[in-house]
């Protein structure tokens, strides 16, 4: 199978290069080697490369600066959805675009499910969304995989971000009052193979992790983690706050949860084992 892939240099392209099939042929790009926001240069990459699928794993994910940079949000995250979907349906190649679970408001009491009427409640949610629709309306065929707080050994996470801070305090604060499901990226990227070895797929699924927990629970579980693997690691002092405590200049959703029940029964994907995963790269060189 002959695969173009985009965003190359994000944590997820990282992860399904990892573990893509030795027989599979990959073209890899990023912003550089190929900018989706033009046209003509994705129309001439596609049409001279010829892939069997295209996997989108670029995105504009600056949550604050979209705010004041939507056309940058928008160009990134829906016009050029729409060109690589339109790309891809030319040469009678699938298309798999990664979207989020900001498409949400954060209102609900339980998982959301593919069919659950979205309400972005930001301008990089309102620019996924929007992405969502253009590959629809470009390519009907385009399979849409919304996911959720993705971390992995590469590039920038909360995870992360949350061992960086650990070695550098004694205290954290750390929001207690927003649930979702952490997703390892390389569980992720396995879903993505799966989903382009089942040609069938079709639509909007959704993926994540298969225990909901709030942004404090999932700090506590990183250090947990890091005092089991990491020698000499010291656990913080960690304390839950509101998110009234800690304003940003995006609303983040209250509840985000994703109900990947589609994906587990039609794909035979189980949800990521967030956990596990945390047990396996903490500690590890990236």
């Amino acid at each position: 199978m002959r695969i173009l892939l985009t965003g190359s240099k994000g944590q997820l392209a990282r992860c399904f290069r990892d573990r893509l099939p030795e027989n599979w042929e990959l073209i890899a790009t990023d912003s550089s080697s190929l900018d989706i926001t033009d046209v003509e240069a994705v129309q001439q990459m596609v049409q001279s490369f010829q892939p069997d699928a295209i996997v989108n794993a670029a995105a504009y994910t600056a949550v604050d600066k979209a705010e004041s940079e939507s056309g940058s949000a928008f160009a990134v995250n829906a016009a050029a959805v729409h060109n690589l979907a339109a790309a891809a349906r030319a040469v009678h190649a699938r298309f798999i675009h990664v979207s989020t679970d900001y498409v949400f408001d954060g209102n609900g009491k339980v998982p959301y499910r593919e069919c659950d009427c979205p309400n972005p409640q930001s301008a990089y949610g309102r620019s996924k969304l929007a992405g969502e629709l253009l590959a629809l309306n470009a390519n009907p065929d385009s399979v849409i995989v919304r996911t959720s707080w993705l971390f992995s050994e590469y590039g920038n996470n909360f995870m992360k971000t949350m061992l960086r801070l650990a070695s550098e305090r004694d205290k954290l604060s750390v929001v207690g009052d927003q649930y979702g499901c952490p997703t390892y990226a390389g569980d992720l990227a396995s879903a993505l193979i799966a989903l382009l070895h089942q040609s069938s797929a079709r639509g909007i699924f959704h993926y994540g992790g298969n225990k909901s927990v709030s942004w404090f629970e999932f700090s506590q579980a990183i250090f947990q983690t890091a005092s089991e693997k990491i020698e000499g690691f010291k656990i913080p002092d960690v304390k839950a706050v509101a998110s009234s405590e800690y304003p940003t200049p995006t609303p983040r959703p209250a509840y985000s949860v994703l109900d990947c029940r589609r994906i587990e029964s039609e794909v035979g994907v189980k949800a990521s084992d967030w956990r596990k995963a945390l047990a396996e790269i903490i500690g590890k060189p990236e």
